[in-house]
């Protein structure tokens, strides 16, 4: 080959490599963050989707998801060993009034998620009427005990809460803390009178027949504390000030899950039959339209959402009235969420 080809050889290299270059991202783009999650349930679809439909990586971020159960995802946050938590409203501002602010980035779901449900046999017993106002289903719970999966979640609050609507002494409710799993054995061993919770589990009792809704949080029950902040992507203040491409980039990512759970319902019942092989079917498909239900568009967070999650806390007994905060604005932000 003569010294010109060869020039020409390699000048047209260079010229296709220029070409090819640009169409590859560079990894000195992608930006590394991390998210905690509390537990692996329906609700947190929106990070699900943002897995398998790599919504991160079209933004150019890297997330490791890490599962840190109930109130630990939110302390890893307070801690700085994770940047990012899915958790409610409530444990947001419960920890500003202890003096460890944060801040909500999204919020994914604006209803409470948490029904009550209690037994057929054990409603029909009581002539129980589900088409009662709130107050009077509510007094079904006196001297019953109800499945929680821990003391002081949101779980535990929303027995309380409820108890109150009916007049009844939250004391006198028997909580039972458990797993998920427990709870439906329990349940239909009759070992307990019901329980709360989220999609998928109070679905499945309320398909079969053997449960009966005593209290919608779906749909936003009790309408007191509603709108509320239920699945908050919280994180530090000064983490969105620090490095707020990567808070531009999970806020959008975010927007674009909530689009997504509302415009291809198909896609999300695959994605949610690939994280919960068992579960029937129907109650999936009932699971996925409460949380669409839930879902904002957009997806961004406000005032009045916290406002009802430190009420509940107060309603609840796990926070004092005098310790209410006097503004939720330093809590939230809708710079990121669109």
């Amino acid at each position: 080959m003569s010294l010109h080809h060869f020039r020409n050889g390699l000048l047209a290299a260079a010229g296709l490599a220029a070409l090819i270059t640009p169409s590859v991202p560079a990894r000195a783009d992608v930006e590394h963050t991390s998210l905690a999650v509390p537990a692996t349930v329906v609700l947190f679809l929106s990070q699900y989707i943002a897995e398998d439909q790599y919504l991160w990586e079209q933004q150019q971020l890297d997330v490791k998801v890490q599962f840190i159960a109930g109130v630990g995802a939110i302390n890893a946050v307070i801690a700085g060993s994770t940047d990012f938590s899915m958790s409610s409203g409530g444990s947001l501002t419960r920890a500003a009034s202890r003096g460890q602010p944060l801040l909500a980035i999204a919020n994914m779901g604006n209803h409470n998620s948490q029904n009550v449900v209690i037994r057929k046999d054990v409603a029909e017993a009581a002539h129980f009427n589900p088409n009662a106002p709130l107050a009077e289903r509510a007094k079904i719970l006196q001297g019953k005990t109800i499945g929680i999966d821990a003391v002081g979640s949101v779980v535990d609050s929303i027995v309380k809460v409820v108890a109150k609507q009916g007049g009844v002494d939250p004391a006198s409710v028997t909580v039972s803390p458990m797993q998920p799993a427990d709870t439906l054995a329990a349940f239909k061993r009759h070992s307990i009178d019901g329980f709360a919770g989220g999609p998928p589990f109070v679905e499945q009792v309320v398909t079969d027949g053997s449960g009966v809704v005593v209290a919608d949080g779906v749909h936003g029950e009790p309408k007191d504390f509603d709108p509320i902040g239920s699945v908050m992507v919280i994180t530090r203040p000064d983490f969105c000030k620090q490095h707020a491409s990567i808070c531009t980039k999970m806020g959008h990512a975010m927007k674009l899950a909530a689009d997504f759970i509302h415009d291809h319902p198909a896609e999300c019942l695959a994605i949610l039959k690939k994280r919960f092989p068992n579960i029937d079917d129907a109650d999936l498909k009932a699971s996925y339209e409460a949380v669409r239900d839930m879902t904002p568009q957009p997806p961004a967070p406000a005032a009045k959402q916290l406002a009802n999650a430190e009420g509940m806390n107060i309603a609840a007994g796990f926070m004092k009235a005098e310790d209410k905060l006097k503004s939720y604005d330093p809590l939230f932000t809708v710079e990121f969420a669109k």
